[in-house]
């Protein structure tokens, strides 16, 4: 993971992008054959793969919770919350745990690749198509080399209202 890669612009930019598309490093991560990437701020650590405590109600891709030195921090598995194929965990596996607004959620993925920088000019909107997937969780699309690299809004995709969370009234 200790690789660093600069994206620039493959076609000239047009000055519009993404709202939420933002300048910055971002860690690239599988799901299936699929390539995205979130954005390292939100990113706390990165863990093997631990067979979770369920959880009663939890929703469907909510896999259960582990204890993280005293933080009980909730699983959900991407592949499950994105409404991909599931697939056997093996060595590959991991956990992002991620730090989403004072939330610790962990996220588990196929795999984790590297660390990117993207120029914010570099990423294009991605076409808005009826999928599984739904658009206000991609940020966008990026080209590296042979690489198509979709951007995702973690905090979006993992924020409490998205994972049904309550929230403690103070």
């Amino acid at each position: 993971m200790a690789l660093m890669k600069t994206v620039a612009p493959s076609v000239p930019t047009t000055g519009k992008t993404t709202a939420l598309a933002a300048e910055g490093q971002y860690l690239t991560l599988r799901l299936g054959s699929e390539e995205y990437a979130i954005d390292i701020l939100c990113v706390q650590e990165i863990r093997s793969y631990e067979d979770p405590t369920r959880m009663v109600n939890a929703p469907s891709f909510v896999k259960g919770v582990i204890n993280l030195r005293g933080v009980i921090v909730p699983i959900v598995d991407l592949r499950l919350k994105l409404a991909l194929p599931s697939a056997d965990y093996n060595e590959f596996t991991v956990v992002i745990i991620l730090n989403l607004q004072g939330t610790v959620i962990g996220a588990v993925v196929d795999s984790v690749s590297d660390v990117i920088t993207i120029s914010a000019g570099s990423i294009r909107p991605a076409p808005q198509f009826e999928s599984a997937i739904d658009s206000r969780f991609v940020t966008g699309l990026v080209n590296l080399a042979e690489r198509m690299i979709i951007v995702m809004d973690v905090e979006t995709l993992l924020g409490k209202a998205e994972l049904g969370m309550m929230t403690r009234l103070s």
